[in-house]
């Protein structure tokens, strides 16, 4: 990029300081130089640009909440052709806006098109931070409580899920975290509390719906738990009664034994396939919503589900 020329940079002050016009004739101070030190996101945009108007004050926001990690430098394409002819000769779609291209090391690390939600503009931005080498305070929270959870540690998980909310309440993975931990310590009352404080621009998202699973299947397991040796003596009474077998899968996830809780379900499709329209395998993929899906108990029974309908 040495065709770029460059005045005195201009270093903004307060607490936009991470945000900035930039120009053809900054760029280089702006963009290059500054990426060698922290990510940069680049906002190339329109004032006839609709889709814009969005994303321009989402990248804003979801940079002022990175607290300096990353910057944001905005360019009007109208009034800096020269730079976007020049990078465009360098293989940067700039036909369309609005385009963010994210610069690490001097070099362009990766970019999108199009007004993002802001979720996946968090996405974006937590995957250029790590490829720095660096994260967001909250996502670190968060690695750390999903860490807690797989060690069988759901009160420290809570704590940190709810450090994380603390320091960003739009990460969506912080408030089902929240909710999983709670479900693991018992507290389906607190955790239904928790889910009723989510945002509504979050309430739709995969992560809270499936947190809302994790809640209702524990709630019916629960109630099943209480029963779980009578439901064992009926079922070694009758193998072939469904109903106490489906039963005893719920009791079984209520309890822990997951394995269990699936494998009943197995069996409930080994020995009648579409029982009562499909009820253990839709039972099983709501099992899979409330553990996760990348649980590994998630996809060890997903692996014998797959077998048992493919064979």
């Amino acid at each position: 990029m040495d065709h770029f020329t460059d005045s005195d940079a201009r270093r903004p002050t307060g607490a936009d300081a991470a945000i900035i016009e930039g120009s053809q004739t900054t760029f280089m101070a702006d963009v290059v130089e500054a990426s060698r030190k922290v990510p940069v996101l680049v906002d190339f945009w329109a004032t006839w640009c609709g889709p814009c108007k969005t994303l321009t004050p989402t990248l804003e926001k979801v940079v002022r909440a990175y607290g300096g990690r990353i910057r944001l430098v905005k360019i009007d394409i109208d009034e800096n052709r020269a730079l976007v002819q020049q990078l465009s000769s360098l293989g940067l779609p700039l036909q369309s806006v609005p385009t963010v291209a994210a610069f690490w090391q001097g070099q362009i690390a990766d970019l999108f098109q199009g007004a993002l939600p802001e979720s996946e503009v968090r996405r974006f931005v937590d995957a250029l931070l790590k490829l720095a080498g660096s994260s967001a305070p909250s996502a670190d929270l968060i690695a750390q409580a999903r860490k807690a959870m797989e060690d069988d540690q759901p009160e420290q998980a809570a704590a940190l899920f709810s450090a994380a909310l603390d320091e960003d309440q739009n990460r969506p993975e912080a408030w089902a975290g929240l909710v999983r931990a709670l479900v693991a310590l018992g507290a389906d009352e607190r955790a239904e509390a928790i889910l009723a404080e989510v945002p509504q621009s979050l309430a739709e998202h995969a992560e809270i719906q499936a947190a809302k699973t994790a809640v209702s299947v524990a709630r019916e397991g629960r109630m099943a738990a209480r029963q779980l040796a009578e439901l064992q003596a009926r079922l070694a009474a009758d193998p072939n009664d469904h109903d106490t077998r489906f039963a005893l899968a719920a009791a079984l996830n209520a309890t822990g034994d997951r394995t269990g809780a699936a494998e009943a379900l197995l069996d409930i499709m080994r020995r009648q396939r579409n029982w009562k329209d499909d009820a253990a395998r839709l039972q099983l993929l709501k099992f899979f919503d409330a553990w996760g899906v990348d649980d590994a108990d998630t996809m060890a029974a997903r692996r014998k589900l797959s077998a048992l309908l493919f064979s």
